[in-house]
Formats: structure tokens, sequence, C-alpha cells
């Protein structure tokens, strides 16, 4: 497959993410149509849900989720463990009738400020990933650390990570192809 749907998703709703920024570097390496999903979701209340199903804004996740050929997902590393704005959009996708991770391909990275470059935010978004039963893709690990200085001015990023995040995406790539 040449050419594909990569949907991202950025544990940061920052303007000036660094994981935003990872994941327009990861699609670059692609070579796949990139789309960005927006995570500013209502809080996850099992009340709503009931009253109201699933909002608009989850249903159209849960449909990009369903309509790409591989997600990529990156996320900070906040209090050793995910964002919660990526916990809580995971969550709302669970509650969807269908299941959209089941075998999708699926890259996990990260970027913090640290040394670890968040990699027990790495560790926690695995095991976050193993109900849906995604297809999620084994390395090389992609973790950037001091990520405030890691990419230049134009939103490259380092070559110091460029490379494990090239081969990272080859991987998605052929798995999305298959």
């Amino acid at each position: 497959m040449v050419n594909y749907t990569l949907l991202g998703l950025s544990g940061s709703l920052r303007q000036t993410s660094a994981n935003s920024k990872l994941l327009l570097e990861a699609a670059r390496l692609s070579g796949g149509q990139f789309v960005q999903a927006d995570l500013r979701l209502p809080l996850y209340d099992n009340d709503i849900e009931d009253a109201h199903g699933l909002p608009d804004e989850v249903q159209k996740l849960v449909r990009q989720v369903s309509q790409a050929d591989a997600v990529a997902i990156s996320t900070p590393e906040y209090n050793s463990g995910v964002s919660g704005v990526l916990k809580n959009a995971l969550d709302w996708i669970s509650r969807a009738d269908v299941k959209p991770w089941t075998d999708k391909p699926v890259v996990l990275m990260s970027a913090a400020a640290g040394r670890s470059g968040g990699a027990r935010a790495l560790t926690m978004l695995r095991s976050c990933m193993v109900p849906f039963r995604a297809q999620v893709i084994s390395g090389p690990e992609v973790a950037v650390a001091d990520c405030n200085n890691q990419f230049d001015e134009s939103g490259r990023l380092s070559p110091r990570y460029e490379k494990s995040l090239a081969e990272l995406m080859k991987g998605l790539a052929s798995e999305a192809a298959r």
C-alpha cells in the first residue's frame, strides 16, 4: 500500500505540543494521507452516555479510527502516565458499539521534557491498548527526551530520533498494506 490514511491522536492539546509535532513528523515519514483527530471531548460520564448516547465528537472520533488504515498515538508523560486527555479519549472509544481498534495497525510514541522521553507513559499506553486488540507495532520504541529541544524551527525532528521514527513508520506502513 503506497498511499494509506494515517490517523494521529495527540495526548496533548497545546498549540505547540511536541507530541503533535512528533505526529506530523511521523506522517511526513510515512508517506500516508494524514488526519489529526481532535481529542477535545467531554469527560467520560456514564450518566451522559445513558441519557444521550455517545456525544457527536466521540462518534466522529470512532468513525475516524474505523476508517483509518493505521493510527499513530503520541503521548506526553504526566505523573508517570499517559495524559488525561488521551485516557479520556480511549475510554470514550471503548464505549462504542463498533470495535474500531480490532486488528488496526497502531504505533505508539511519546515526547516529554524529561530524560526518559515518556517511557513510563508508553508502557501505560501499551497496557491501555491491550483490551482493544489493536495490532500494536512493537518497535523501535520512540520516546523523545528533552522534547522542547528536539525539533528545529521548521518542525523537523532531530536526526537522533528521526531514524527510529522512520523505521517505526516503515513497519506501520507494512502492516497497513496487509
